[in-house]
């Protein structure tokens, strides 16, 4: 198939002159000559930079000897690796960021979400947190604590396309529309509701449910048939999204599937067909937990590839693979904390790169050149306008203003990214301590990076290139660059009408970063 074909063909009845949107009803075929390509967004869980056999950086650590992603590993044969891909820290962020566009500090959904009107913040001794979006995103007006958005499916299902979520969603807190995928665009869900990690990953435990209705609010729906059984929740729900493939093939559709796992978040519990090769290489028994919910995940990447393989899809459908933060390394895990995703310092929560840097991959048969890298940083709203220009959707409106760039030039290797800074805002506490946790806002601007504490004013310089760990930190003997990204990064945040902390002492608005040089 033609590049010029799949990005352009089939346009002329969806798009219209600029700033109009000429959508096909969501229950109107689409014609049998749509050969826009089918889009796998194949999204992991707390996965961090070096939790694969596929070694992103420029050299191997004993982390890609100790996993085993022989999948991962064939994707990149087939594709793009990105070795500069970032997102938030924290999952919900991730995801709103992803299906809107939007920064972390516009949409301010800048912590994970779960009850309804309810913060999982403690009080702090030195901080006010400002009151943040803690319902989440939804597609309705009026609902208190959201920002009301046009969702990356709804946009992806009115111009044409079969859209089905699987997995985790962690769009909107329990009770409010985010919650429920099917009112965030989707024509399929599996199993996505509003809590970010899973009550059990077992059939055997029925996915946490409880008889009587008392099961707790991360108690996985609607995989009841599983119930019982002898079956990883990887597993089921890589069996009900080829089921749901199966039914989308039907529809003469191209289809939009969100793979979005919930391994390899907590709770570390061992998948058991691979627990027993961790422990004879020594692992300790949390560590060996945790790998197997890694190859348990690259099972069901590969299983998905076969399956595109087996049904002539795979010419025509882009695979996107990507994580939503860094890797557990605040607690749970064996040995010395913090450590987990080296050479990065630290992991999920923090501003540091182990926080932020995620595994990237991508297929596009055709288009991508196999086994190729890009050190091109990019931020997680990217994919919003990137995944609608793979999918040939020119014009669209959406509630929200967006500040995701397409990196589709990236991919082609035709035109350039402009050039540009990327932003992350973090206004509140995670929970756990650790090296870059905390209140804090942060800017990457070509090799350097500034991190910027909100309890203390403190401001940390960082050449990432030269220092990959994030060890040495050159503020002092940079005072003019630091002046310069906190009046970038100060400039944005109030560009968007982000949200600061108030501290104690003063009882006002902590300060912006330019305010305290």
């Amino acid at each position: 198939m033609k590049n010029e074909l799949l990005l352009s063909a089939a346009l002329l009845p969806l798009c219209g002159m600029a700033g109009e949107v000429h959508t096909r009803p969501s229950n109107e075929t689409a014609p049998v000559t749509d050969k826009r390509p089918n889009i796998i967004l194949f999204l992991v869980d707390d996965m961090g930079w070096q939790d694969t056999s596929l070694p992103f950086w420029t050299q191997r650590t004993r982390y890609n000897d100790t996993y085993h992603t022989p999948n991962m590993e064939r994707l990149a044969k087939q594709g793009k690796m990105f070795t500069q891909a970032y997102a938030c820290s924290i999952s919900s962020p991730t995801r709103v960021s992803l299906f809107t566009g939007m920064n972390a500090a516009r949409h301010r959904v800048t912590s994970w979400t779960l009850r309804k009107n309810t913060t999982h913040e403690q009080p702090d001794s030195v901080m006010i947190y400002p009151e943040w979006n803690v319902n989440g995103i939804c597609q309705e007006p009026g609902v208190e604590r959201t920002t009301q958005v046009t969702s990356l499916a709804q946009v992806l299902k009115d111009n044409g396309y079969h859209t089905i979520h699987c997995g985790k969603a962690h769009f909107g807190a329990n009770d409010t529309p985010g919650a429920d995928p099917l009112k965030m665009g989707f024509d399929v869900n599996i199993a996505g509701h509003a809590a970010g990690s899973p009550a059990s990953y077992y059939g055997m435990q029925n996915f946490g449910n409880k008889p009587g209705g008392k099961s707790p609010l991360a108690a996985v729906p609607g995989l009841e048939k599983y119930h019982g059984k002898d079956v990883f929740l990887s597993e089921a729900l890589t069996i009900e999204a080829e089921k749901a493939l199966d039914n989308a093939r039907t529809t003469d559709k191209p289809f939009f599937l969100y793979m979005a796992h919930y391994a390899i978040h907590t709770p570390i519990q061992p998948d058991m067909r691979f627990y027993q090769k961790y422990l004879d290489k020594g692992l300790p028994p949390i560590e060996a937990a945790y790998a197997t919910l890694i190859e348990g995940m690259d099972k069901s990447l590969g299983d998905l590839m076969d399956y595109l393989d087996k049904n002539n899809l795979t010419d025509n459908t882009v695979l996107l693979f990507m994580s939503d933060n860094g890797g557990l390394a605040a607690h749970t895990r064996a040995g010395e904390l913090h450590r987990q995703n080296y050479p990065l310092n630290s992991g999920k929560g923090s501003a540091y790169e182990g926080g932020v840097r995620e595994p990237m991959i991508v297929r596009w048969p055709g288009v991508v050149a196999a086994e190729t890298k890009c050190d091109h940083y990019l931020m997680i709203e990217d994919f919003f306008p990137t995944i609608l220009e793979i999918a040939g959707v020119e014009h669209y409106n959406t509630v929200q203003k967006r500040d995701g760039i397409s990196f589709l030039p990236l991919l082609t290797g035709k035109g350039k990214m402009p050039a540009r800074d990327i932003y992350w805002h973090y206004p509140h506490s995670w929970g756990p301590s650790g090296p870059g946790i905390g209140a804090t806002c942060s800017i990457r601007s070509g090799e350097w990076k500034l991190v910027y504490y909100f309890d203390s004013g403190k401001h940390e310089l960082f050449n990432i290139p030269a220092d990959i760990s994030e060890k040495h930190d050159v503020a002092a003997e940079n005072p003019k660059l630091v002046k310069k990204l906190s009046k970038k990064l100060s400039n944005y945040l109030r560009s968007v009408d982000a949200q600061r902390p108030v501290l104690r002492a003063t009882n006002r608005l902590a300060p912006w970063p330019d305010e305290t040089l």
